[in-house]
């Protein structure tokens, strides 16, 4: 099985999908005049003011929702696994990838929320929906819903469960070894795997509003506490720091496992990490209750500075400052700073990388740390395949696929707690990797067939100028079509407007 994944990646993870993300990210920031430093200061006021409505959450539960798909186990163990494997220098592609991928981020968002729908009492969006709608092929998006559904029910769960399960077992020990169908496993593993599994369960079936309450409390409290941990250690090996960035700098270019390596992990985990271009965050957006599908995509791309610039950058420092890691390289190290059993691609080294400074701490912090990053971000993927699964019910009614899909999320969260990382983490990259493809080609067809997202960012800007304090958007008067939900609302809101003119008139006679 494993050799059949690592084929797969070698495929889907092939250079070619390496430079599309970055050269995507080039793209949509050369065309809308780098969006994601222009409207910074947008972004901020944004982020704070929108409100939600019966059939949609507000923005910051939108930007809660899919940070907790953003940040999860890649923020620590990815970030890991990119300096293990692609040495320091992967660290700056994943920077880089975070500022192109943040325009990328808010031409996706821009999309989810011009053609989304109100099914069933709420919003529902995303690039299965966008996709039909401004390409035109709904084969197309129904390859990705299927693919989507796979990746986010059955593939990714377990990469954050494993990571769960690997702290759990490293802070406290493996316990007493349990023979299982599953063959043997430590009683850690499967007692973690069940509390996480029991819990997830509840919050599922309460629907997207217990989803996005959950995450608009969790998220920030955990990204905060981190980063608060990341900048002590930091502090108290400040004069290390001008070192370690020259080192991620020089590495970057001329780095010791080869630029090839550096570029391909950063950018791979990158992208597993702040998920820009995976097509993954325009289904929160979509949910959003906003006045303009901009405001929407401005949020979702401050999301992955977030993500990426102030996370994993967190975790990048703590490893590198302390030493706490190994560079592979062919059949040997590079670099070898800890035992040589210990993985890449687990959360040891920032567990380590604590350690050190805070003796009987890094452990059970980054267990914990783990334990929210990676469930919210299960919870998250529920959300992605459940929106997709409700793409597809438009078409073919499928009575009991809802409570199927929980039970499927379920039991692969549960089988990835107890199993190992390799094929995890194999499968992950298999299931982003495909979404990555589909959507990165979706989003450029769709710009080059009607430039939706420069319409919609011209008509943002070009009210933000007129000094208007409640925004509209008219997709009619923009040349966009298909984008149905907006057509409605404007024509409602014309109807009110005209019957409240029509009751002020008669007042007055």
């Amino acid at each position: 099985m494993q050799a059949i994944v690592d084929t797969l990646n070698g495929v889907i993870w092939s250079p070619a999908l390496i430079y599309l993300c970055l050269g995507v990210g080039l793209f949509y920031s050369i065309m809308t005049r780098f969006v994601q430093v222009r409207h910074f200061s947008e972004m901020w006021r944004l982020l704070f003011s929108g409100k939600s409505s019966e059939s949609g959450i507000s923005s910051f539960q939108a930007l809660a929702v899919s940070l907790s798909g953003r940040v999860g186990t890649g923020n620590i163990a990815g970030v890991a696994a990119a300096i293990g494997f692609g040495g320091p220098g992967a660290v700056f592609w994943m920077w880089a990838v975070a500022f192109l991928g943040a325009a990328t981020a808010y031409a996706e968002s821009t999309l989810a929320q011009i053609y989304k729908e109100e099914q069933e009492g709420q919003y529902r969006g995303g690039p299965a929906y966008y996709i039909e709608k401004a390409m035109g092929q709904k084969w197309y998006a129904w390859i990705f819903a299927i693919a989507t559904i796979l990746a986010c029910g059955l593939l990714l769960p377990g990469v954050q469960a494993n990571s769960i399960g690997n702290a759990v077992e490293a802070t406290f020990g493996p316990g007493q070894m349990i023979q299982t169908g599953m063959g043997e496993l430590s009683s850690a593993k499967i007692y973690t795997g069940m509390l996480v599994v029991v819990i997830l369960g509840f919050i599922i079936f309460g629907g997207v509003k217990r989803i996005a309450r959950f995450t608009e409390v969790v998220v920030p409290f955990m990204a905060l506490g981190y980063i608060l941990v990341a900048c002590v250690i930091v502090l108290m090996n400040i004069g290390q720091l001008p070192s370690i960035i020259g080192m991620i700098l020089s590495d970057a270019f001329t780095p010791m496992a080869g630029i090839g390596a550096a570029i391909g992990w950063g950018v791979k985990r990158g992208v597993y990490s702040n998920e820009a271009g995976q097509g993954t965050g325009p289904h929160a957006a979509a949910a959003a209750e906003v006045e303009h599908p901009a405001q929407q995509g401005l949020v979702q791309a401050f999301s992955v500075y977030i993500d990426t610039l102030f996370v994993c950058s967190a975790t990048a420092f703590m490893i590198l400052i302390t030493g706490a890691y190994n560079v592979h390289g062919g059949d040997g190290f590079l670099v070898q700073n800890l035992s040589a059993d210990i993985a890449a691609n687990g959360p040891v080294f920032t567990q380590m990388a604590i350690e050190t400074v805070m003796p009987s701490v890094g452990k059970p912090f980054v267990a914990l740390a783990l334990f929210f990053f990676s469930f919210t971000t299960i919870l998250a993927y529920y959300y992605i395949a459940e929106t997709n699964v409700a793409y597809i019910k438009r078409t073919i009614k499928l009575p009991g696929v809802i409570f199927g899909l929980k039970v499927a999320i379920m039991f692969s969260t549960f089988y990835g707690a107890v199993k190992t990382a390799d094929l995890a983490w194999g499968l992950g990259d298999v299931g982003v990797g495909l979404m990555a493809w589909l959507n990165i080609i979706g989003i450029l067809i769709v710009f080059v067939m009607a430039k939706p997202t420069m319409k919609a960012l011209k008509d943002y800007e070009d009210q933000q100028k007129a000094g208007v304090t409640h925004f509209t958007f008219d997709p009619e008067a923009l040349g966009i079509k298909g984008a149905d939900f907006w057509v409605k609302r404007k024509a409602a809101a014309d109807a009110a407007a005209k019957q409240a003119k029509k009751k002020k008139a008669s007042e007055l006679v």
